[in-house]
């Protein structure tokens, strides 16, 4: 087995010390940050996404995961940024005003940083215009909406709203507790994302990406 494929496998096992070891081999062998991160992180997290999707395993074992994988990226993003190595797409993600709730909104944002995307966070209870003035600024190509109260269901709606009237080309995805695929369809968004073990999947097809 490879360094990449051993780098995979510590990724989908949580394990921090491995993965940040094997990370410091492959650089020590000369591969390229941008390879590491592609053929060696991002398929550790695909499977972690795959097994959440299906139930395997639940949110703990997708943060560890995660943490993982960011101790990992803290080793190569300097190396990436001397190389010139950008990221293709950028995404933009935030929870909708008068919500405070973030925890389903940060594991998306790890799930699309782990699956190679450059994340803007906006945090939480995020007015419409901050969402499109972020638009503006990053030109991003998902735009995610986080919710947990149906009380802030119409934010989602006034975030979209804004959007499709600014001209904006950028796909929305929504997703949170009280959403459904009906709502997002209702509200005008481009995807429903069930759970962040499906929000990759589902940018990548908004984008264009073969899975």
């Amino acid at each position: 087995m490879s360094l990449l494929n051993d780098l995979t496998a510590a990724v989908a096992a949580g394990n921090r010390k491995d993965t940040a070891r094997i990370t410091q081999e492959l650089i020590d062998a000369g591969e390229a940050p941008k390879t590491i991160v592609e053929s060696g992180l991002v398929p550790g997290m695909s499977i972690i996404g795959d097994k959440f999707a299906a139930n395997e395993i639940f949110v703990p074992e997708m943060l560890i995961a995660a943490r993982s994988m960011k101790g990992a990226l803290a080793l190569l993003e300097p190396l990436l940024a001397d190389a010139g190595v950008k990221p293709e797409h950028t995404v933009v993600i935030g929870t909708v005003q008068g919500d405070l709730h973030d925890i389903g909104k940060n594991l998306i944002a790890m799930m699309w940083k782990g699956a190679g995307f450059e994340v803007v966070d906006l945090g939480t209870n995020v007015p419409a215009d901050k969402f499109l003035a972020a638009a503006r600024e990053h030109q991003p190509a998902v735009l995610g909406l986080s919710s947990l109260l149906t009380t802030t269901m119409p934010a989602m709606r006034e975030v979209v709203k804004a959007l499709r009237e600014a001209g904006l080309k950028t796909k929305i995805v929504v997703g949170g507790a009280p959403i459904t695929p009906a709502f997002a369809d209702e509200i005008g968004a481009d995807g429903y994302a069930a759970d962040a073990g499906t929000a990759v999947a589902v940018a990548r097809k908004l984008i264009g990406i073969a899975s």
